[in-house]
């Protein structure tokens, strides 16, 4: 606390709320973070990560040291000099002034880490996200990326509010189960790592917040091997299977022959959920990633 506090009076800045601003004072919180981040990337080939929000470098510190490579992008110019301090001893980070959101990620990821994948490299995505755009960050991380082939990490590691882990992770029929988390699921498989307490942050927010485990799979062909083969198809699938969920979520009170009725008439849909051995008064809300991808290939 003390050593966060004195950074931030020496530069004389003060945590954001519009930037959602919560710096973590605890060392062994961001220590045990960088060391699960670490756990997901190949041991045996060089690894780089990048980091969204570093911060006061709290994190960043300990991501040296497990890292090859460290890319920090800090929306926040004021703290742009206090992190050349903090992050002095580190040869191996380099920080980037720019809005995550506004980031054109293939293009980012091939200037800062192209000669480390070349190599056969991995690179991580780690992260302590402010509340208020967690899902926007890690929707651009999956969706930045063409939905027919796997993503180019080997894991997001990210701390978020609780309330949104357990949605994150969540299992089809769960109360806490969503369209993120069927999203999700087409691309990546989610744990709940560990919880984290208010008191480990400045200033320390209203609610608990867990560090959660994203780990990319195959694809959607892993998911429903029966998905079309050839690339186009296979990108034209992804996008209707996402059309459903949306439809799905969007109303998820509704059965599913209603909430697709919009776009599907509601005795094509009842046909479909026979086809795939679903109810025909089923909710979006207990069909799984591979429920979705098998009823958008019935209603084709």
């Amino acid at each position: 606390m003390s050593v966060v506090r004195g950074l931030l009076d020496k530069y004389g800045l003060a945590p954001k709320k519009g930037f959602g601003q919560n710096f973590l004072v605890n060392a062994a919180i961001p220590q045990r973070i960088a060391a699960c981040s670490r756990e997901y990337a190949p041991g045996d080939r060089p690894a780089g990560v990048l980091e969204i929000g570093p911060g006061v470098g709290a994190l960043t510190q300990y991501l040296a040291r497990e890292y090859d490579r460290v890319v920090c992008v800090e929306i926040d110019r004021g703290l742009i000099p206090l992190l050349g301090e903090a992050l002095a001893d580190f040869s191996n980070v380099t920080v980037v002034e720019a809005d995550f959101m506004e980031l054109e990620l293939p293009e980012f990821l091939d200037e800062h880490f192209g000669d480390l994948l070349a190599a056969g490299g991995s690179v991580s995505v780690c992260a302590n996200l402010p509340y208020y755009i967690t899902t926007p960050v890690i929707m651009k991380l999956i969706e930045g990326f063409p939905a027919n082939g796997p993503l180019p990490f080997s894991a997001f590691t990210v701390m978020v509010q609780l309330e949104v882990a357990r949605r994150l992770a969540a299992e089809a029929g769960s109360a806490d189960y969503g369209s993120i988390s069927a999203s999700l699921a087409l691309r990546c498989r989610v744990e709940k790592l560990f919880d984290v307490g208010p008191g480990n942050f400045l200033p320390a927010p209203k609610v608990s917040s867990a560090v959660v485990g994203i780990v990319p799979h195959g694809g959607i062909r892993q998911v429903i091997p029966d998905a079309p083969e050839d690339p186009d198809e296979l990108l034209r699938f992804a996008e209707r299977v996402s059309g459903l969920i949306a439809l799905a979520f969007g109303q998820r009170r509704k059965t599913l022959t209603n909430a697709l009725s919009g776009k599907y008439p509601k005795e094509k849909t009842a046909e479909a959920l026979a086809v795939c051995g679903l109810r025909a008064d089923i909710r979006g809300e207990r069909l799984s990633a591979e429920d979705f991808c098998r009823l958008a290939l019935a209603l084709a």
